[in-house]
């Protein structure tokens, strides 16, 4: 994941946020799930500030979107608990993986502050901003 990739992604998913007519907090890793970019819009509440970090820690480390992370993760699922590792997770909607072309996991955006749904929607606008 590039700065410039990331940056572009930021601006799609406040852009998209804007027309929503919600605040959030953006989050964009590497495939070692180590920050690249960060952006807290203004007013966002500020515990959107760690899930939106752990939504695309999550994602990175599974390497699935922390959507289908959490169908794991639930009581009833496969992997109860397993937001308690790795420093701690995030088990709901609103970090997406981000791939290239040949499905490899390049890092993953985490959105927080909306609604799961609203979160979810702005992740996918800023994974549409890097397609060619």
């Amino acid at each position: 994941m590039q700065l410039s990739s990331a940056t572009t992604m930021l601006a799609a998913a406040v852009a998209h946020a804007e027309h929503l007519g919600v605040r959030v907090c953006i989050s964009i890793v590497d495939a070692t799930a180590w920050p690249v970019a960060f952006m807290r819009m203004d007013g966002t509440i500020l515990g959107a500030i760690d899930v939106a970090n752990k939504k695309a820690r999550t994602a990175t480390l599974f390497q699935m979107d922390s959507a289908d992370f959490a169908r794991i993760a639930r009581p009833d699922g496969v992997a109860y608990s397993l937001e308690n590792t790795n420093g701690g997770l995030t088990s709901f909607g609103g970090g997406l993986t981000i791939r290239d072309t040949n499905g490899t996991c390049l890092g993953a955006i985490g959105v927080s502050g909306a609604s799961t749904e609203d979160d979810i929607a702005i992740a996918r606008a800023a994974l549409l901003a890097l397609s060619p």
